[in-house]
């Protein structure tokens, strides 16, 4: 029994690990690389293996960075199983539908340019295959993937769907637990029910994207949020939030809904500029299976994401005329890290703008331009061009879906609590600083710790 560790090995995308038992080879996850473009176009085509050698998937949740190769793995001729939970399922057929469009668009302005481009990574065709392939798995239901994998999934509380995976492997008379954790999310969140811990393991891969730093306070950025939107809006300008049309938008419009209905900010309205966002927001009304329903506006309000000043611009035409139209107004648009999407057309308008708030409510990695707006550059390139930045920047780290330090411990204590033989704790999904620092902090509670490289294959 061994793991091969291909993506998401000291650092943050590309999440991808193969298990490797009785001759049969299981990949958890097949994301896309993101960041500096030439390093994540090479990394994205290159397959984690030969996919005759690849006898299963299993899947832990729908962002991109975790299922966005899935339509490249089978456009190279991959045919078998795609496990996932139902809701990852049906948000898995959103995000990689919009995935391929992109893909599509970016090599046709590729190939105007440039006679050698390369062809897309994937198509539209690529991506409706892929749910051929994809079989849904309630939460606690365990199921057989390959002959000596057993699997499980718990849920991980980080987006809709999420799920933290227990593989019972077992070869000859030996049976060992590995917990692969997803990205765990937070106890608390909106809309979500609270991450559950997998009872024991033997061996753990971990996700370590807040290792080194714990996240305010959601109330705190509540309140945050409501001061933000009044102080914008006494300005006359607009406020822009790059999110992640997935999980991100809509925790973020659950809680304007919230804080409108008590009156907390001013009626403004309210722009989701994202035709994926709109598509992903219909899914999470398909799913009220798996909402924490002991919040008051899940009990409430059946409709969650649908109120008067929200609305849902699907045009592109729609979109650009909201560059023309006075402020106040909130906007929000993917991509959550600005590399792509319609926010990019926002901050072209709006960044030199001073009375423009930019509210970052997302992880941004490294070499991203949500990055450098994080960092304040004084100016920031967008289409080619130069423009200021006088934007306002605000972040709030307290809308992360990710679990910080106190969280992950909290996480991994639990998991500890029930498993005497625990024998080693894998890093992943984490830049090296991050996962340096929480590496210390196991290490000196005596768990035995390490942060492996890509490539790297270990007996488990």
């Amino acid at each position: 029994m061994e793991i091969t560790f291909v993506g998401a090995a000291r650092e943050v995308t590309g999440s991808c690990h193969l298990i490797h038992v009785n001759g049969h080879t299981v990949a958890l996850d097949c994301g896309l690389f993101q960041g500096h473009r030439t390093e994540a176009h090479d990394k994205n085509r290159a397959l984690p293996l030969p996919v005759d050698k690849l006898d299963a998937l299993v899947l832990s949740h729908a962002h991109i960075d975790h299922c966005g190769r899935l339509p490249f793995l089978v456009a190279q001729g991959y045919t078998n199983r795609i496990w996932a939970t139902a809701a990852t399922r049906d948000l898995t057929a959103v995000m990689l539908a919009d995935s391929a469009h992109i893909q599509e668009k970016d090599a046709e302005f590729l190939a105007r340019k440039h006679r050698d481009a390369d062809p897309p990574l994937y198509t539209m065709r690529d991506a409706a295959c892929v749910a051929d392939l994809m079989v849904g798995v309630p939460y606690g239901q365990s199921f057989d993937v390959v002959p000596g994998v057993r699997a499980t999934y718990v849920d991980a509380g980080h987006i809709l769907g999420s799920a933290s995976v227990i593989l019972d492997c077992t070869e000859g008379t030996d049976t060992r637990r590995l917990v692969f954790s997803g990205d765990i999310g937070r106890r608390g969140l909106p809309i979500i029910r609270d991450p559950v811990p997998p009872d024991g393991a033997d061996v753990v891969i971990m996700e370590s994207t807040y290792g080194d730093r714990d996240h305010g306070p959601m109330d705190t950025s509540r309140a945050t949020l409501a001061r933000i939107i009044t102080e914008t809006a006494g300005r006359g300008g607009k406020v822009l939030i790059p999110a992640f049309a997935l999980g991100r938008t809509q925790d973020v419009v659950y809680d304007l809904h919230a804080m409108l209905r008590a009156g907390e900010i001013p009626s403004i309205p309210i722009f989701i500029d994202s035709p994926l966002a709109t598509d992903v927001t219909t899914v999470f009304q398909m799913h009220p299976e798996v909402r924490d329903h002991r919040e008051n506006l899940v009990q409430e309000v059946p409709r969650l994401f649908q109120f008067p000043l929200a609305q849902y611009t699907r045009d592109a035409t729609e979109s650009k005329a909201l560059n023309s139209r006075p402020g106040p107004m909130i906007i929000i648009a993917a991509s959550g890290m600005c590399e792509s999407g319609r926010i990019l057309h926002h901050l072209a308008n709006n960044a030199a703008d001073p009375r423009t708030t930019i509210l970052i409510v997302g992880f941004q990695a490294e070499h991203t331009l949500g990055r450098r707006i994080v960092e304040r550059r004084e100016t920031i390139r967008i289409f080619g061009e130069d423009v200021p930045l006088r934007a306002r920047v605000e972040v709030l780290d307290g809308y992360s879906a990710h679990a910080d330090r106190k969280e992950l411990l909290w996480w991994l204590d639990s998991v500890r609590a029930a498993s005497p033989k625990l024998r080693q704790v894998y890093l992943v999904h984490g830049e090296p600083e991050a996962q340096d620092a929480f590496a210390a902090v196991l290490a000196r509670q005596g768990c035995r710790v390490s942060c492996p490289t890509p490539r790297l294959r270990v007996p488990f």
